[in-house]
């Protein structure tokens, strides 16, 4: 069986997974706010997730595998985009929902097993923060609102490992005369007549943000579940604030233990070497993406080339270089059954999702020397398995053959490139080195081991005199 290690966002260490039982390991995500398209940061979580669930899947049995990520469809957002357009929130989030769907099915992740909405879980929020009303973990205005008292639970702040002082300037905290604390946080506001609500002990309302997470995920996975996931930018004060409310409901203040025992966060994405915004002219939606002609499949790739837990950079280089690559792998593919999935290649995957390993191990497979086509046909099992070269991504690669004898004279000046090195003859392996750089050949060695790609501005002819 793969072993799965996970760096523990709450352990600050990389652990052993260990299910609380084998038959039913539970995933919840943080999904979107449902108001517009989602942009191609919004995707990085996905994606990463979606190759756990694969991996879980593969480890413990497709049945014994549960994967919750919910849509947040009530919010001020959502409202304030209703107003702008004139139509109804129920049309915004219907449309938006599916396009979410449509652009994360395009980049090749699977659908988790529920995708519960917030305003289907109203009655069980109402539920829990009536409890923990009555547990002194929250209380109520008297004007409509419920927050939740951060100084009950002394365990505040165990997660993101931040102090108050920190906290409050980072969270840009209210300050507001209902809270008995500034850092004390919303669980229940009241609606007007043009914002929806519903009713509620405390009046006509609707929840705060952090509530819908706490409430679906008991509901759907239990009050103690395996792992919870999101961006890192989550982490406080969303994934604090879930921890504070759901440990206090279950009983749990004092040692804040249970709700979730593995807390993974992936590292934010930037483009071509800057933040993302669009002040920047560098925001781009996956539908952007998408109809600018880059497949599903070659974004995908992209962002599997970082490890999660590292900063992500999209630029047109990586994705160019990366559809030359899908393009080269389906092509020596072509006709053959995928065998079994390369143990090296699973032991990258449950070494913390080591996904730029893993990749790397299938540039190392597309090499195969082998008259059987072993290794390629264990370079396509491997690829499917983290949602690459599958059929259902492959309709770009039609019209564009790969011409095999560039790479053959590639791998001539590797080998040679390795002679040399091993009898000592530097200025030749420095040369060849520089001159496949100059062709712009992209190479990666480490060892006796390589692998070789073609940057954007490959010039072939540029090989012709080494």
């Amino acid at each position: 069986m793969t072993t799965i290690r996970l760096q523990n966002t709450k352990t600050r260490k990389r652990e052993d997974f260990v299910p609380i039982d084998p038959k039913n390991v539970r995933m919840y995500v943080c999904g979107p706010t449902v108001y517009d398209r989602a942009h191609i940061g919004n995707a990085r979580p996905v994606i990463v997730f979606d190759v756990l669930y694969r991996l879980l899947r593969h480890v413990y049995g497709p049945d014994h595998v549960t994967y919750v990520r919910n849509f947040t469809d009530v919010d001020d957002k959502i409202n304030a985009r209703a107003a702008e357009s004139g139509r109804t929130i129920q049309e915004i989030t219907d449309e938006t929902t599916q396009w979410y769907l449509d652009d994360m099915r395009a980049v090749g992740a699977m659908d988790p097993n529920f995708m519960p909405r917030a305003t289907q879980y109203i009655p069980q929020m109402i539920t829990m923060i009536e409890d923990l009303i009555t547990k002194g973990f929250a209380y109520p205005d008297g004007a409509g609102h419920v927050l939740f008292s951060v100084n009950s639970y002394p365990k505040y702040g165990a997660l993101s490992g931040r102090s108050t002082d920190d906290m409050i300037a980072g969270a840009r905290v209210e300050i507001a005369d209902n809270k008995r604390d500034p850092m004390d946080f919303v669980l229940w506001k009241p609606s007007d007549a043009d914002q929806p609500g519903w009713d509620s002990p405390w009046g006509r309302g609707r929840p705060g943000w952090h509530i819908e997470c706490s409430a679906m995920a008991k509901d759907l996975l239990g009050e103690t579940f395996d792992i919870h996931g999101g961006g890192n930018d989550l982490t406080f004060p969303h994934h604090e604030n879930e921890i504070a409310q759901s440990c206090c409901a279950s009983g749990h203040a004092e040692d804040g233990e249970g709700f979730a025992n593995y807390w993974l966060h992936n590292e934010m994405l930037q483009v071509e070497g800057k933040k993302m915004s669009k002040s920047q002219g560098n925001f781009f939606t996956v539908r952007d993406l998408l109809d600018q002609g880059i497949p599903g499949e070659v974004i995908r790739f992209v962002f599997l080339q970082t490890h999660y837990r590292n900063t992500m950079d999209w630029t047109a280089e990586k994705w160019k270089a990366a559809s030359n690559t899908l393009r080269k792998w389906r092509t020596i593919t072509s006709g053959l059954a995928p065998s079994v999935i390369d143990d090296e290649f699973l032991r990258l995957l449950g070494d913390d999702l080591n996904t730029a390993g893993a990749i790397a191990r299938l540039h190392w497979l597309a090499n195969d020397p082998s008259y059987d086509k072993s290794m390629q046909r264990s370079l396509l099992a491997s690829a499917q398995f983290i949602g690459l070269l599958t059929p259902e991504l492959g309709d770009w690669v039609q019209e564009a053959p790969v011409d095999f004898s560039i790479d053959k004279r590639v791998e001539e000046l590797m080998s040679e490139r390795w002679q040399a090195k091993q009898v000592k003859d530097y200025a030749r392996a420095d040369k060849i080195r520089d001159g496949l750089r100059l062709a712009g050949v992209v190479v990666e060695d480490s060892g006796d081991s390589y692998t070789y790609d073609f940057s954007p501005d490959f010039d072939a002819t540029k090989l012709e005199d080494m």
